[in-house]
This record gives structure tokens, C-alpha cells and sequence, in this order.
């Protein structure tokens, strides 16, 4: 035998192992993609099975047409991918990646591959020039990623900003201390704007840590019930101090230029029956010209239905204030079980009351408790009014063995004020269960995801607005409704809005006072058939002439994963649930809910700039499977619940589960971004720019930090801030990163690593030494990966700059 001979004989293994993992990815596309076939869907799959397993034969052979149908199929596989995604990076990636790294692995080995290859007189001889081909095609295609994954700002408009000149502050804002933040949303109506200036786009990158706090409540405490852990505060910078509560309730008070502890309470709440751990904010009150213990408060409210008024400078308990600084926010309210009633956001201060709502628990049962929302004096404690939307004529406490109509809506999300109309925003949620209504109450009917305006004296309803009919697909209002002077038609006075995000992705703008939309709005037919017993409303309100930030319905195309075979999987289950677009009703075999549960708007709302009137957002693009199990099958199964984020729904025909829509790899199904921000120009009503925001550095399979910084943008909770000197502040990420972004263009300019996720909003705020921070919690949040950090951290230019 000639030593060639033997050459090929002694690298016939590398064309061996190619050969077998061909062979096996070709038996995954052929099983796979005659079941999608059979759906309807894609035929690509099982062509390329069918061509790859004919490929791996031929490897295992040792012949050298194996590597020719390989390079040939690339470069088919190249063009029908660009065919049906086009030229998007992102969308390429599961498409060809894998098929690339294996040609690039050949190429790599070329040098004994080559030698491997045989005929049946010998080795094959002029296999170079086909290497130098292959290795030009893929210098190629590497080129076209890398060039398309570079970050970019997506700046779609930026020209309007000359348009835009600052001007005089408004009455909310300016009645504000510059270097104060005051409320949870620094105004009553939560604009999360700062009149400071000192950090600008110029010299932002030079920010630095200036300080670490550490709360020490890290975790659920020893005891809890299964459940979740998140960090969500926003600290108050108040005269001398910088106040936030912890996760597990406790409230603590440090110095806003070092972070150096002033003082705790711990009003020893008892977490242990709570689903998640989340405190987002305390309060503050003053009374003007009082001195003394509790001239200045802070109250906060628990995860055991309690709130608390503390003396601001002291942390002790302000006496006057029900018993010994304490109420109890489940009187009148019946039957309470362990971690069914709780309160996550901190009351609304207006006109000398803490007005408050609450979280009710989700798809557990009906009859559940009452969604009233109460206002309590701030000094005495008082109960100034109840709302009651079953006992609209009653606004006290109802009289011995009555209580508030049990299973309204609630308002768990932050409420706004405006102390000049005298009126409170509360944005409404479901009547539980949330994924069935039938037999629901006609005031559910009315009010449900709602915004609703309440005289902020009497607790009298002024006017409300539905943003969603009928919801069956848990589409609360989840956000602080948002206040801002919007310029009138025709040099016009300016006209007072109020933005209301929703997790359907509408925006919708509505005239404060009366509750009238300020943009056009229309009623637009949904798709019915649901299961026996509900009835969908037959329209839903859309907006004509202001940009949705809602998804576009899913399609097959837009499936992805990290290889084609997850895409796959994704591919054939898309193909098997219903998917009539938005306000798909819930279903026995499975609907897509796009955007899901999570929403496109979450709690951290968003952030304006009242002198440019610009809107910022961060949204969320996650699909959810809304799925139904009649009550006789859960019995009969042995289980009480639907699912991940269902429950068993007692008291109605069906259980629900509402499980994000994931790959075996527990990767979303959708094609990213999964996480957007953007800009809105409110007098234009375009987009300044829209991009995604996060990497998947700290994402990955199974929830594993991929470490590869690919821009596509992840799922975030929290929100942003706005600075005068056009600068916006957010972390509320799953990647640990808070960034500074340009106001004009949506340029990246800074950004730090956090110790665990800063899913929260920030604020800012200057202190005695007359610099400017940007404070953040970092502790992360357990569904948007690592949590159980209790970092605080704030950030400031160097003290030889901060002039």
C-alpha cells in the first residue's frame, strides 16, 4: 500500500466524526420537519435533512462529494435564510450559524481533512482550490454578521430635535428642590424627570461608583413558601437623607453623599405566605410651618397589609398616626388568607393623604379580596375615603359584618396624583381569575384595566378610561399613569395629558381632567370563539394617529433558537397553538398571547421630558401560551394549578396556564429583541429612535451566561430617568448593566456592571457637596435570572469635576 494510501487511512476518522454529527442533525430535521410539513409548516427542514444525510454518507464513506454537497448546501441554506428573514443578523444566526461553524471547522482542518478524502484508486487530489472557495464564502459571510451585529443607536428621527428647545420648568416640576426626589416618580405624576445638569453627555463616561450600601435583606427569609425575590426600590432623596425600603419590608435611611446608614425600621412584617418579595418605594409628607417629632414622614406600606408613618429624620414611629404609627389595611376587608392581599408600590401623597391600593393574588379563586383603594390621613391615619367600586355611595368603612365588594379590581401598580385638578390616577387590573370571565361582575366589566380619576378629597369618581374590554389575558394597566403639559393646537394653551401605558403596548393619551383621549381612538374587531362559557368582547380601542408599540403578529418566520433544531421545535409548536394575533382568545389547545402577561409596558412605566415633550420607554417582546384545562381534567390529573403562571382558577370551569413560550434550551421562541428602548416625540408623534437594549452577555441556554456581549436586546423590569441635559438613565435589564443613553439620538454613552440585575427604576438627586448622583438597587429579580443581591449604588462625576 502506497503511503498516501496510508495517509488517507490515518485521518479517516476526521471525515468520520463530521459524517456522524451530520448524520445525527439530519435525523433531527428529517423527524422534525416531516411533523412541520404535516402542519403546514416550512419545507426546508426535511429537503435539508434529506440533503445532509446523503452529505454524512458520503463523509463516512471518506469521499470527497460529501464536502461538495456540504459547501453547496451552506450556500443554499445562505440564500434561503436572506430569502425569509433578509438581511438580519439576528434572524441569520439560527438559520446558518451552526452549519457555518461546522464548514469552518473543516476549513480549519483542511490540511488533514483533505488527506482523509478517497476514490477508489487512492486519495483525492485537487481538494485545495475547493478549500480556498469554501474559505472566501465563509470570510464572507463572517464579514456580513460582523458587521451587522454592531451596536447601533436605530436613530430613526433625530433631526426633530432642533425643534425642542428647553424652556421654564412647570409648576410640578418647579415646586420641586432641584436636587430633591421627593415622590416615587419625583412628581405627583410621575414624570421621573431631573432638572439637573451637571452629568452631560460630554462627561458621563467619566461617572464612577461614589458608593456601595448594602440593606443585608438578601433572599426570602427562612420559613417562606416557594417564591420569588426582587429588589424593585426607588430611593427618595429627601433634605439631608436618601430613604428606600427593602424587599422584606424593612425601611432605611442613608446619608445621600456616602451612603453611610442613619437609621432602620424593621417593622418585623411577616413575608412568609407572600409570592414574591418586592417593596418598590416609600413616601414623604410634610406638614408646612410644624416642627418637631413627624413635621416630616415617611410611610410605607407591607407585605403583610400594613402601613407605617415614620418620623423622616428619625426613623421612629410617629405616635399620632393610628396606633403607635401603625394601621391595618385589611379592616373592612373580610376574609384575608395568608399572602392573598399585600402592598408592593408606595402610597400616592396628595392634599394630606396617602391614598393606597393593592396586590390581590392571581388565578387562585374567586371571590377573592377587594380591590378598594383608600386614602388615609397622613398625619392622624385616619380613613379619609374609601373607593369601592361595588359601594360607590359608600366611602367609609363598612359598618360590623359587611366589608368592600370582595373580588374587584385592583390597583397594584404605582398611582399619580395632580394636586392642582385634585385628582388620583389608579390603574386598574382584573378581577381574578384573569383568564376566564365568565360570570364576572358588571362593575369589573366597567373598570377593569382601566385608569380611573378619583377626587383626591372625596374619593368620588370623575371619569375613567378602559383600555381593554372584557381582559382575559391579564392585560392590567401595570404603570404609574404619568402627567404632562402637552402643547395646545395652534399655539393653543397647553393642554394637561396624562400618558397611560398598558401591557397590550398601546400608549394612550388622554386629556387629565376629563379623561377624553387626546390622539384618535377606535374600536377594532378581535377574533372571537372561545371556549364554552366566555364571551370576548367583540371590539377592543386601538389609537389611528399615535405609534403602537405593540408587536406585529407572530408568524412562522419569526421563530428562533441557538440552533436549527430548537428552531425547529419552536417552529412546530407555533404551528400547533392558536395564533389569530392580538386578543387571541385563551384556548383548551393552547393560544398565543403576543405580547403576553409580562406586557409590553410593565411597572416601571415611563419617563418624559417636559420641556421637549419626549416620552422614553422600555418595553418587553415576550410570547406567552394561554392555555385552558377544563376543571374535570385538572381533578382527574391530581393537579390544582395550570401552570407556570396560570393557576387553578376554583370557582371556574377552566385552570390556566400562562407559560412563556420557550425552547428545550429554555431560550424564547420569538425572534429578539426581546427588550426595546425608544424615544417618542409627543408633539410629532414619531420615534426620535427605537433600539434594542441589553446584551445577552449575562443570558443564555438554561439560563447560563452566554458571556457574548450580541445585542438582542433582553427582557427588563424598571424604569427610566430624564435629565435636563438630555441624558437617560436606566438599568432594568436581565444583563446587571446600568447604562446613559443621549436624549437626542439613543446613543450609548456610558454604562456600569452591576452586581446583580438593577431591575428597578433609578433616581437622582445632588447632594450637600453640590454633585450629582444616579442611585440604583441592584439586587436582581428571580424571573429575569440571579437575584438576591441587596447592593444600593450610586454614581457621580469625580469630585475635581463636579462644579
Amino acid at each position: 500500500m502506497s503511503k498516501r494510501n496510508l495517509d488517507s487511512g490515518s485521518y479517516r476518522w476526521l471525515s468520520t466524526l463530521f459524517g456522524l454529527i451530520l448524520l445525527l442533525m439530519a435525523a433531527g430535521l428529517l423527524y422534525g420537519g416531516v411533523y412541520l410539513t404535516a402542519l403546514g409548516g416550512s419545507w426546508y427542514y426535511v429537503i435539508a435533512g434529506g440533503v445532509l444525510l446523503i452529505t454524512a454518507f458520503q463523509l463516512l464513506r471518506g469521499r470527497r462529494s460529501g464536502f461538495v454537497i456540504y459547501a453547496g448546501f451552506c450556500v443554499a441554506t445562505f440564500a434561503w435564510a436572506l430569502y425569509e428573514c433578509g438581511w438580519n443578523p439576528i434572524a441569520l444566526l439560527p438559520r446558518v450559524l451552526f452549519f457555518l461553524v461546522l464548514l469552518i471547522a473543516m476549513l480549519l482542518t483542511w490540511r488533514w481533512l483533505g488527506r482523509a478524502f478517497v476514490c477508489h484508486g487512492g486519495p483525492v487530489r485537487g481538494t485545495k482550490p475547493l478549500a480556498l472557495v469554501g474559505l472566501g464564502l465563509t470570510a464572507v459571510i463572517v464579514a456580513i454578521f460582523v458587521l451587522g451585529l454592531q451596536p447601533h443607536a436605530g436613530v430613526d428621527n433625530a433631526g426633530t430635535w432642533a425643534d425642542h428647545p428647553a424652556g421654564d420648568m412647570p409648576a410640578d416640576t418647579a415646586s420641586i428642590a432641584s436636587g430633591d426626589w421627593p415622590n416615587y416618580g419625583r412628581t405627583p405624576g410621575g414624570q421621573r424627570y431631573s432638572p439637573l445638569d451637571q452629568i452631560t453627555p460630554a462627561n458621563v463616561a467619566e461617572l464612577s461608583l461614589a458608593w456601595t450600601f448594602n440593606t443585608g435583606a438578601v433572599g426570602r427569609p427562612q420559613g417562606s413558601k416557594p417564591g420569588e425575590f426582587m429588589f424593585e426600590a426607588t430611593p427618595l432623596k429627601v433634605r439631608d437623607k436618601l430613604v428606600l425600603c427593602t424587599p422584606h419590608a424593612e425601611v432605611v435611611a442613608v446619608s445621600p453623599e456616602s451612603g453611610e446608614p442613619i437609621w432602620r425600621f424593621n417593622p418585623r412584617a411577616d413575608v412568609t405566605s407572600a409570592p414574591f418579595l418586592a417593596c418598590r418605594g416609600v413616601s414623604y409628607d410634610q406638614t408646612p410651618g410644624a416642627t418637631g417629632l413627624c413635621a416630616h414622614r415617611i410611610l410605607t406600606a407591607t407585605l403583610d397589609a400594613k402601613m407605617y408613618a415614620l418620623d423622616a429624620d428619625t426613623g421612629q414611629r410617629c405616635p399620632e398616626f393610628g396606633q403607635n404609627g401603625e394601621i391595618d389595611l385589611t379592616a373592612g376587608m373580610g376574609l384575608v388568607k395568608p399572602g392573598f392581599y399585600y402592598v408592593t408600590s408606595p402610597p400616592s401623597i396628595v392634599h394630606g393623604k396617602a391614598v393606597v391600593g393593592g396586590w390581590v393574588a392571581d388565578n387562585v379563586e374567586r371571590g377573592e379580596p377587594s380591590g378598594v383603594v383608600r386614602a388615609f390621613d397622613t398625619r392622624t391615619g385616619a380613613l379619609a375615603w374609601a373607593f369601592d367600586m361595588g359601594r360607590q355611595d359608600r366611602t367609609t368603612l363598612p359598618p360590623e359584618g359587611e366589608h368592600y365588594t370582595r373580588a374587584t379590581p385592583n390597583v397594584w401598580a404605582p398611582i399619580s396624583a395632580d394636586p392642582a385638578l385634585g385628582l388620583v390616577y389608579l390603574p386598574t387590573g382584573n378581577e381574578t381569575p384573569d383568564f376566564f370571565g365568565g360570570g364576572r361582575q358588571a362593575v369589573s366589566g366597567k373598570y377593569a384595566s382601566s385608569v380611573i380619576a378619583v377626587d383626591a378629597d372625596s374619593g368620588e369618581i370623575r371619569w375613567h378610561f378602559q383600555t381593554t374590554h372584557h381582559d382575559i389575558w391579564d392585560y392590567d394597566v401595570p404603570a404609574q399613569p404619568t402627567a404632562i403639559d402637552l402643547p395646545g393646537d395652534h399655539g393653543g394653551p397647553q393642554v394637561p395629558a396624562l400618558l397611560v401605558p398598558t401591557k397590550r403596548g398601546e400608549l394612550f393619551v388622554l386629556d387629565r381632567r376629563t379623561g377624553k383621549p387626546l390622539t384618535q381612538v377606535e374600536e377594532r374587531p378581535v377574533p372571537q370563539q372561545a371556549v364554552p362559557g366566555e364571551h370576548p368582547s367583540p371590539t377592543q380601542p386601538f389609537q389611528v394617529d399615535m405609534p403602537s408599540f405593540a408587536p406585529a403578529t407572530l408568524r412562522e418566520t419569526d421563530m428562533w433558537g441557538a440552533t436549527p433544531l430548537d428552531q425547529l421545535y419552536c417552529r412546530i409548536r407555533f404551528k400547533q397553538l392558536r395564533n389569530e394575533g392580538l386578543f387571541t382568545p385563551p384556548s383548551l389547545q393552547g393560544s398565543l398571547a403576543y405580547p403576553g402577561s409580562a406586557g409590553v409596558f410593565e411597572w416601571g412605566g415611563v419617563s418624559v421630558d417636559p420641556l421637549r415633550h419626549i416620552v422614553v420607554t422600555n418595553n418587553n417582546y415576550m410570547a406567552i401560551i394561554d392555555k385552558l384545562t377544563p376543571r374535570a381534567d385538572v381533578v382527574a390529573g391530581g393537579s390544582s394549578t395550570g401552570g407556570d403562571f396560570g393557576g387553578p382558577q376554583l370557582g371556574t370551569p377552566y385552570a390556566a396556564s400562562a407559560a412563556p413560550f420557550l425552547s428545550p434550551l429554555a431560550i424564547p421562541c420569538n425572534q429578539p429583541p426581546w427588550g426595546m428602548i425608544a424615544a417618542l416625540d409627543l408633539k410629532t408623534r414619531t420615534f426620535l429612535w427605537r433600539h434594542p437594549l441589553g446584551t445577552a452577555y449575562d443570558n443564555g441556554p438554561f439560563g447560563i451566561a452566554s458571556h457574548v456581549p450580541l445585542q438582542v436586546g433582553v427582557p427588563n423590569m424598571g424604569g427610566s430617568v430624564i435629565t435636563r441635559s438630555g441624558l437617560i438613565f436606566i438599568a432594568a435589564s436581565a444583563d446587571r448593566t446600568l447604562r446613559a443613553f443621549e436624549l437626542r439620538t439613543g446613543r450609548e454613552l456610558w454604562h456600569a456592571t452591576l452586581p446583580f440585575g438593577g431591575i428597578a427604576t433609578p433616581s437622582v438627586y445632588e447632594g450637600k457637596d453640590g454633585r450629582q448622583y444616579v442611585v440604583i438597587a441592584a439586587g436582581g429579580h428571580t424571573g429575569l435570572g440571579r437575584a438576591g443581591g441587596d447592593a444600593v449604588m450610586a454614581y457621580a462625576l469625580p469630585k475635581s469635576d463636579a462644579k
